[in-house]
């Protein structure tokens, strides 16, 4: 294959665990709602498969909802529990790897609760064990791997966030306390898949309350932050930001996912309007993406909004075709295709 010279760092292999993949490029996860009652229409096996075929490397999921009561007030967000959402589910499997893709669950609790400090002791070890059940689940119908969403003010993040977390019991206060819930969801979840099935954490500073959120503000709380989770048994951090190219600290260009490599030595997906031409032409933006994944500030490229509009945006930058890529519009929020 004959790549474009702009794009071609962005269509080598990467492996990690027992997973492989053909390029960087991840289709990132994007909440949809054609789930009724939970359960995934037949549409999104094709929806998937789609994309799959047209060159993304790796599918993460829309938010795939664990099976326990206040996780989410949304009726058409999708489970990852019962056997109906789980055979849909595996349907969804099977056609992304008859295209030749892989394709990873994202398990999340939303916290509809409200108050982290409404969960009592005997509440979290509940919700650890569900999220375990999930990724077991996940495993057991073909996912390639799972990644737990940690960020955007959800449950976890919530238990993260200081402004939120005002726990004084060992759920709380420090960052080993305000990390553990998650620490213990990860090792339940590592136990329950084994060591080769790769586990994926969405991290944020930004919430969906809350654009201009700070989970932390310098380089030494992230480390504080990313320490006891990798010791957990994170493989990759998937490192979420509205654009990729805004610097996360003063005094350095790394993004939150360029600083979360260097500080854990983890491989790493950064996430951001990528494709949505917001810092000039879709040219200028790629090859910019590319020189700081061949710098290796990151190791894996999430494209959302780009590839709701284009399932074959991946094959058009790949063989150098920018003139045909579809822009992204408001009326591809709305459809499954």
């Amino acid at each position: 294959m004959n790549y474009s010279p702009t794009a071609q760092t962005l269509f080598q292999p990467f492996t990690i665990g027992n997973l492989t993949l053909p390029n960087r490029i991840v289709m990132a996860p994007m909440a949809r709602e054609f789930a009724p009652n939970g359960v995934p229409v037949p549409d999104m096996a094709a929806y998937y498969r789609r994309r799959a075929e047209n060159g993304v490397g790796l599918i993460v999921t829309g938010g795939t909802l664990i099976d326990h009561p206040d996780t989410s007030n949304l009726e058409n967000v999708p489970h990852i529990y019962g056997e109906a959402a789980l055979s849909s589910w595996a349907n969804v499997v099977t056609a992304v790897h008859e295209a030749g893709g892989r394709i990873i669950s994202q398990i999340t609790h939303i916290g509809a609760r409200g108050h982290v400090g409404d969960y009592s002791e005997a509440d979290i070890a509940d919700i650890i064990q569900v999220f375990a059940k999930a990724a077991s689940d996940a495993k057991r119908i073909g996912f390639d791997g799972i990644e737990i969403h940690g960020g955007h003010g959800f449950l976890l993040d919530q238990f993260f966030w200081k402004k939120t977390n005002s726990r004084t019991d060992r759920y709380g206060g420090d960052w080993g306390g305000r990390t553990r819930f998650a620490v213990e969801v990860i090792e339940a979840c590592r136990r329950a898949v084994g060591p080769e099935f790769p586990i994926v954490l969405r991290i944020s500073q930004w919430k969906m309350s809350d654009y201009t959120a700070k989970l932390v503000e310098t380089p030494e709380q992230l480390e504080q932050f990313l320490t006891p989770l990798v010791a957990a048994g994170v493989d990759i951090f998937h490192a979420s930001t509205r654009r990729f190219w805004e610097p996360e600290f003063e005094g350095s260009d790394l993004n939150l996912a360029g600083w979360t490599k260097k500080l854990t030595g983890k491989p790493v997906i950064t996430v951001g309007s990528v494709g949505l031409e917001d810092d000039g032409t879709e040219k200028t933006q790629v090859a910019g993406l590319v020189e700081r994944l061949e710098h290796e500030e990151f190791d894996l490229v999430a494209v959302g909004r780009a590839l709701l509009a284009d399932p074959a945006w991946a094959n058009k930058i790949r063989d150098g075709r920018i003139d045909e890529l579809i822009s992204f519009t408001d009326e591809a929020k709305q459809k499954l295709y």
